[in-house]
């Protein structure tokens, strides 16, 4: 059972102050994406600025300040439940750590913040619960990414998450290098010493993922089927699928179908 007690957006401009120097009640989510503020978490001055994570579990002395003439946007959640303690002990929580802000990650939040601002006769508990565990779940991955120890730079995962999300439309090499922040030499070199594979081959391996799926799920042609996924042509999605797996689309999808 997770409560989430507030989910919300705070945009300070005119100073803040809030304390809990006997111990936070519950557990707390925050994340700065505009401007900075000051934290005290169990004794330590801190300065957050966008892309700082906070992670405050019950008893912590917490303290929260934003000068006046600061500015301070955040997004916060409150909760508490065995689901979140759970998630919470199952490996150690930084009290802060700095993530890239992803549009997905805000979206995720926002619909929390949605939900719980329906009126309680229209409230979707369950929905509302999932999209939390989601919520924690995609901040673990992103702390995880990017922490320094990380076994590839994270200009590497951006590339992966920007390839799998635009592999099956016309995706160009110096798309990916824009959104990575790199040249495109850079960029190739980089994935390719990272990954083991070239940026093409990655994008392949998505598309046949992808044209599997609809020939399993979907009455989709195959010619439909190789232009969805990315391929353009059925004569291209033909070859590279044969090369791959060793037979022709049409026979591994009657196979599959038996």
């Amino acid at each position: 059972m997770t409560n989430i007690l507030f989910c919300g957006y705070s945009y300070h401009t005119n100073g803040y102050h809030s304390q809990h120097k006997s111990g936070y009640p519950s557990y707390l989510l925050r994340l700065q994406t505009e401007g900075h503020c000051e934290v005290v978490v169990k004794g330590q001055k801190m300065n957050l600025e966008k892309g700082d994570l906070l992670f405050i579990q019950p008893g912590d002395h917490y303290e929260l300040l934003v000068e006046d003439g600061q500015i301070s946007g955040d997004y916060h959640l409150v909760c508490e439940g065995n689901w979140v303690k759970e998630w919470w002990d199952r490996n150690k929580k930084q009290n802060v750590s700095r993530i890239h802000i992803d549009e997905k990650l805000l979206s995720l939040w926002r619909q929390i913040m949605m939900e719980k601002r329906r009126p309680a006769s229209n409230q979707d508990e369950e929905l509302a619960s999932y999209l939390f565990k989601a919520l924690c779940l995609f901040l673990e991955r992103t702390v995880r990414e990017t922490a320094p120890s990380f076994n590839r730079p994270y200009s590497v995962t951006r590339m992966m998450r920007y390839i799998e999300e635009h592999a099956t439309q016309a995706l160009k090499i110096e798309d990916v290098a824009q959104h990575a922040g790199l040249s495109i030499s850079r960029t190739v070199h980089l994935f390719k010493s990272t990954i083991g594979k070239t940026i093409i081959e990655y994008a392949l391996e998505i598309r046949l993922a992808a044209a599997i799926d609809q020939m399993k799920y979907t009455s989709l042609t195959l010619e439909q089927i190789a232009e969805e996924c990315g391929f353009g042509t059925y004569p291209y999605f033909h070859r590279v699928f044969h090369k791959k797996y060793g037979i022709a689309p049409g026979v591994y999808r009657r196979m599959e179908l038996g």
